[in-house]
């Protein structure tokens, strides 16, 4: 077991490597446009080339990102080259609002996917079809239109919710609820579309096996042999949905954020990129791929945990 993850948690450092040091790459093209915009007006080729160099910009590109990566382990990201602000925490700001809005929607997404699918698979027939039906929902009812449906009746009409604006759950739980709540609906629903089709596939799949037709002729329910023997052999392909479906939230932040107003990591990571902010944009990258890398590394555990033969695939 130790071994194995091992074995994730290099090929995790190797990872973060290689996309930082693409994203610095990447950046270093663009150097000497970024003087240009924090100089403004009063730029030209000489105070571009001073500004340059007093950045440390003129170094070789691989010398840069030793430097960067040195002090990146140590918890020091840099300051922000607009706002003067450190790096680190802004970006772990910005980040505690995004996971506050996925986590919840990650949660309900999980539970009402494994709900359906698991009714869909072992009932059959219309309450197969009921279940595909919500699903086909997420897939029709595209994100955005749902959004504004929302807050058309529960903000605008109702009055129940708050249409745009966050609420840190330090100053008011009560208030994050209410901020939070349109946006988990929609992302919810979207991810329910996905992660219940699987879910269910994936059951009937295991339903077919010799193994339950042995276990219901001793005599066991068939709602133990469900849930006690079928969900957990279908569980380890489910993680693995859940992890991309993680993945695929946090990647449409940017999106929701823009819709409510939150002050979140995608809208943090996008204005970053429009001034051409170095700095964050390397924080938000690693802070990115590190989340990505852990979610990932907790769920292969999980998995080899569930399947001991994919610990040694």
């Amino acid at each position: 077991m130790l071994a194995y993850i091992a074995r994730r948690l290099i090929a995790g450092i190797i990872l973060a490597l290689l996309v930082t040091y693409i994203t610095f790459l990447l950046l270093s093209t663009s150097f000497e446009d970024v003087a240009m915009t924090i100089l403004g007006p009063a730029a030209t080729p000489e105070t571009t080339a001073a500004l340059v160099a007093a950045r440390g910009w003129d170094r070789p590109v691989i010398v840069q990102y030793v430097d960067w990566l040195v002090h990146a382990v140590q918890g020091d990201f840099g300051v922000s080259v607009y706002t003067s602000l450190p790096v680190g925490p802004s970006v772990v700001q910005r980040l505690l609002v995004t996971l506050s809005v996925i986590v919840p929607a990650l949660l309900l997404t999980v539970v009402l996917s494994t709900f359906l699918g698991v009714w869909a698979a072992s009932r059959g027939g219309v309450v197969d079809r009921i279940a595909q039906g919500i699903s086909l929902i997420g897939y029709i009812v595209p994100g955005l239109l749902l959004a504004i449906g929302l807050v058309v009746v529960f903000a605008v009409q109702l009055k129940w919710l708050p249409a745009t604006g966050y609420t840190p759950p330090a100053e008011d739980v009560g208030a994050w609820l209410r901020s939070i709540t349109i946006p988990v609906i929609v992302l919810t629903i979207g991810g329910v579309a996905n992660m219940a089709a699987q879910v269910r596939g994936r059951m009937i799949d295991e339903l077919r096996h010799d193994y339950v037709r042995t276990l219901r002729t001793r005599g066991i329910s068939s709602g133990a042999i469900v849930i006690r023997h079928a969900l957990r052999n279908a569980a380890s392909p489910a993680l693995t949905v859940m992890s991309l479906e993680f993945i695929q939230m946090f990647g449409g932040a940017l999106i929701i954020e823009n819709v409510f107003a939150l002050p979140g990591y995608g809208s943090f990571a996008f204005n970053a990129s429009l001034q051409g902010d170095i700095p964050v944009i390397m924080g938000v990258a690693a802070f990115g791929v590190i989340l990505v890398t852990v979610i990932n590394l907790l769920t292969d555990l999980a998995n080899g945990w569930l399947n001991p033969k994919a610990r040694v695939q």
